[in-house]
């Protein structure tokens, strides 16, 4: 259930009710807008011993959610969620571009990805220090050396870093580093760490998993934002279909289901999604049409000798050209994207 306060009501008259619904048990979740608050309810009971609610000085009404997700519904929040960052905010009018390696290598590679990527406009740099691979014989990551590359990275650039969290005793270290914490497709469904970056107080990119329907994925931000952090990116990175001239299927189709059934920003990853170079600037334009907030995209210095991801990796120059085409697109959809001249 949520509480839909009037569009008038003092703090006074909301401290009411989070008081009432805490000492019937539940936990209250707070969402302050433009038009007001709305108070969703959080926690087992029958929906009965709420009722009274509606008789609280400042109450509007009370309205049942249908979804199994609460806060992450649109009944929760009929504005979108704006996400600020150091330097620009997510869900706002403006395209945010996320950009980097798929893997820091090195200081050289990762100060030339965010030198490359800040110059033609990004906004966010990218970045894996820890690096879940389906071989374990694969590269997995400088860790917290590579952590350490991606702050210098941004001091000398002034774009904020967006990396991945693998585990619960991650959590602390990463956002010591980062200014957004990514859970990726793999662990979507790991509620210890869902639950662990609920706790922190940094912006979540939540990946969608490569098997997973849009319910769940809701329901895993859910889990973020039931305990107590309500900063969460929904990222629509592709899924695994019969499909295989594509390393997965990029469902464009999500992006406005996601806007329809939810207040949260969503991303799409074009880069993971076809998993080849030529591709990833058409599905970064459909993105962008199809009303994401925005895209996180792979570039490499030098792809052919990366790592990780080498394949699907833009080179600076074609990161370049696809902002420019990026730039030119966002007008006609009601969208800002500023890039340097």
């Amino acid at each position: 259930m949520i509480v839909v306060m009037a569009p008038d009501a003092g703090i006074a008259e909301i401290g009411g009710v989070i008081r009432e619904i805490e000492r019937l048990g539940y936990t209250p979740r707070p969402s302050h807008g433009r038009s007001g608050t709305v108070i969703g309810v959080v926690g087992a009971g029958a929906a009965g011993d709420l009722a009274h609610l509606a008789e609280f000085p400042g109450v509007a009404r009370l309205e049942e959610v249908a979804h199994p997700y609460k806060l992450v519904a649109r009944e929760a929040r009929p504005e979108p969620t704006v996400i600020p960052l150091r330097h620009g905010e997510v869900g706002g009018r403006e395209f945010v571009v996320m950009a980097g390696p798929c893997s820091v290598e090195s200081r050289e590679q990762v100060l030339a990805a965010a030198r490359a990527v800040a110059g033609a406009g990004a906004r966010v740099l990218r970045g894996g220090a820890f690096k879940p691979r389906t071989s374990p014989y694969s590269f997995q990551g400088l860790g917290e050396e590579g952590l350490r590359l991606l702050a210098e990275a941004r001091r000398e650039t002034s774009l904020d870093v967006v990396t991945e969290v693998m585990a619960p005793e991650q959590v602390a270290l990463v956002a010591e580093h980062a200014d957004i914490l990514q859970v990726g497709a793999r662990n979507m469904q790991n509620y210890a760490l869902l639950e662990a970056v609920g706790r922190a107080r940094r912006p979540v990119l939540l990946k969608r998993g490569m098997m997973s329907t849009l319910e769940e994925l809701l329901l895993a931000a859910e889990y973020i934002m039931a305990n107590g952090n309500h900063q969460v990116m929904l990222c629509e990175r592709g899924i695994r279909t019969f499909e295989t001239a594509t390393r997965n299927t990029c469902d464009i189709g999500a992006v406005p289901a996601l806007k329809s059934l939810t207040h949260l920003p969503v991303i799409v990853d074009p880069s993971h999604a076809v998993g080849v170079r030529a591709w990833v600037p058409a599905v970064a334009r459909a993105a962008l049409a199809a009303g994401a907030d925005g895209i996180i995209v792979e570039v490499h210095p030098d792809p052919d000798r990366a790592l990780s991801d080498g394949a699907q990796s833009l080179t600076p120059d074609g990161f370049r050209e696809l902002m420019a085409s990026l730039a030119a697109m966002a007008p006609a959809v009601g969208r800002e994207l500023s890039i340097p001249v």
